[in-house]
């Protein structure tokens, strides 16, 4: 009732203005005087949008579901889209399409005005979304997008292209952004370092990115494209002035939270969200978690908190013993008779799809919604805050590229040392999270010193990937690494490998989803999903038996 009293009212004010004016122009009365007139608007004012959202957009992606796909966290509560895959109806990619609407106005404004480094921004960051849109989806419209206000039917409803075409534009636009952004600082003219939220306005960081967007989206169709793949890589490894990349982790594509509302501050914070809840639901997740201990990984006590109140299971107790005394949990053998626990004494993660109520595990006293769960490890307290030194979203780093580099160098491929590579992603990511002082004693581990394997690099580069969970996800559908199981509560037996495409897109532009559709390779885990699963291949995948 208050929404239509409120339009009324609207509509009574319109009235009582149109009788006023006479005959003014009813379509001026639409017009935000506060607002910035599009064809007239300063690149600068648009950029922090595009930026700011496109990080938010990264980060909520690998911090929420895609890091329990990959095993670096789980949920105890609300937990079927995180632990389970339970997506359909849920993934939407209007918020990206929403992201890359305002970076062609970026675009647009910037090639009128002559603006070349905000042109090459906007390339960096068209590439970057498209790819993630492709990632996740396969076939999505690309060529025909962003186009609705030229109208016409295949404006309006624009055709999708095969994730092949979107790839091959992507490197493309990378290799104009490269160009672009090449010039001296002072050369470029109207940069605005505070619209800058990732590089301060620095022309070489944003070349070194577009550089190192190639090298991702080149090693990611090097299953379907070995050769495309490897001339590129060796082509950009060959001519490092020509293509620079990112070679420290302080030149990280990242993007710090400020902190100071819901828009702009860490997901889980608890400043404002005071009840706690996105804090307390999430937990790390036994599969890195154990990988972490085996390794003697000091990454893990940055990101986890020790349990809290341990458990300890002694045939010196009494039988019924089920007590607190001096911070833990004693237990008799007959009370967890049948009952798998984890008595580690620091660090206890909730296995993936463990059960239909997660919080339940390893004797949590409070099981439920709101559970309160002792005796598995929350994420470390930093991540309660709103914003800090380590609560970034990160979309490319310097572990990534060497990581890259090595699985190319381990593929033959003419780009160096792989074992030197691997040694230099592990040392960023370290760095990064500022263990680095632990290099020498970590890399000398035996279960971490280079042995030569793909599956080894790709293990290292899961563990890097910690809150930007997607990148591990695409390398996981491609070589099948790390081997990581669905639990016994998954919607499948086996890891999905692409979102949903969304119902409103499928009513919608009906015909067009269809052809997509009939592009995907239906598998024996697509079952009653149809061609429509988040478990039928893509193009990426289809040929090349990964990752099941």
């Amino acid at each position: 009732m208050k929404k239509i009293i409120a339009i009324v009212a609207r509509f009574g004010w319109v009235v009582a203005l149109v009788v006023i004016s006479g005959c003014k122009d009813l379509t001026e009365l639409n017009i935000n005087p506060n607002g910035t007139d599009e064809a007239t608007v300063n690149p600068n004012l648009i950029m922090p949008t595009v930026l700011t959202e496109a990080a938010k957009r990264y980060l909520d992606l690998g911090f929420q579901d895609i890091a329990g796909v990959v095993q670096h966290t789980q949920k105890d509560a609300w937990a079927g889209s995180h632990n389970n895959y339970e997506w359909l109806g849920s993934q939407s990619w209007n918020g990206d399409y929403g992201i890359l609407r305002n970076n062609a106005l970026l675009m647009k404004r910037a090639e009128e005005e002559g603006m070349d480094f905000h042109r090459g921004v906007a390339l960096v960051m068209k590439s970057f979304m498209f790819g993630l849109i492709t990632d996740l989806w396969g076939d999505a419209p690309y060529t025909q997008a962003l186009k609705a206000e030229e109208g016409g039917v295949v404006n309006l409803l624009p055709a999708y292209d095969s994730q092949e075409t979107i790839y091959q534009g992507i490197l493309a636009d990378l290799e104009t952004a490269n160009t672009l952004l090449s010039k001296p600082a002072s050369e470029y003219q109207s940069v605005l370092s505070s619209a800058d939220v990732y590089f301060g306005g620095d022309p070489h960081l944003w070349r070194q990115f577009a550089n190192a967007l190639q090298l991702r989206y080149y090693m990611r169709i090097s299953e379907k494209l070995p050769e495309e793949a490897r001339a590129g890589i060796e082509r950009i490894v060959a001519n490092p002035t020509q293509y620079p990349l990112i070679s420290s982790s302080n030149h990280d594509v990242a993007m710090s939270y400020r902190g100071t509302s819901a828009l702009d501050s860490w997901p889980s914070n608890t400043f404002t969200d005071v009840s706690g809840s996105n804090y307390r639901r999430v937990k790390m997740c036994a599969t890195l978690v154990e990988y972490l201990q085996q390794r003697h990984d000091p990454r893990l006590a940055i990101w986890a908190k020790p349990v809290e109140i341990p458990l300890v299971v002694s045939d010196a107790f009494p039988a019924g013993t089920d007590e607190v005394v001096n911070g833990r949990r004693h237990l008799s053998p007959d009370v967890v008779a049948g009952i798998t626990i984890d008595t580690d004494p620091d660090y206890v993660g909730l296995p993936p799809s463990h059960s239909a109520l997660p919080s339940a595990y390893n004797l949590n006293p409070t099981p439920g919604q709101t559970s309160y769960n002792p005796h598995v490890s929350y994420l470390n307290e930093m991540y309660m805050d709103a914003s800090g030194p380590l609560l970034k979203a990160r979309l490319l780093s310097a572990a990534e590229v060497s990581f890259i580099l090595a699985e190319a160098a381990w593929k033959g491929w003419n780009v160096g040392d792989a074992e030197t590579h691997y040694n230099n992603g592990i040392r960023a990511s370290l760095e990064s999270w500022t263990v680095g002082s632990a290099y020498a004693d970590y890399i000398a581990g035996a279960d971490v010193s280079y042995n030569g394997t793909q599956q080894q690099i790709l293990e290292q580069k899961w563990i890097a990937s910690w809150t930007a969970a997607t990148e591990a996800w695409f390398d996981y559908r491609r070589t099948g690494y790390p081997a990581l199981q669905a639990g016994p509560a998954a919607l499948r037996s086996v890891l999905p490998v692409r979102f949903y495409y969304m119902q409103d897109e499928l009513n919608i532009n009906r015909a067009n989803a269809e052809q997509a559709l009939q592009r995907l390779e239906r598998t024996g885990y697509s079952q009653a999903d149809g061609e429509n699963s988040a478990w039928s291949k893509p193009w990426l995948l289809q040929g090349t038996g990964k990752p099941w």
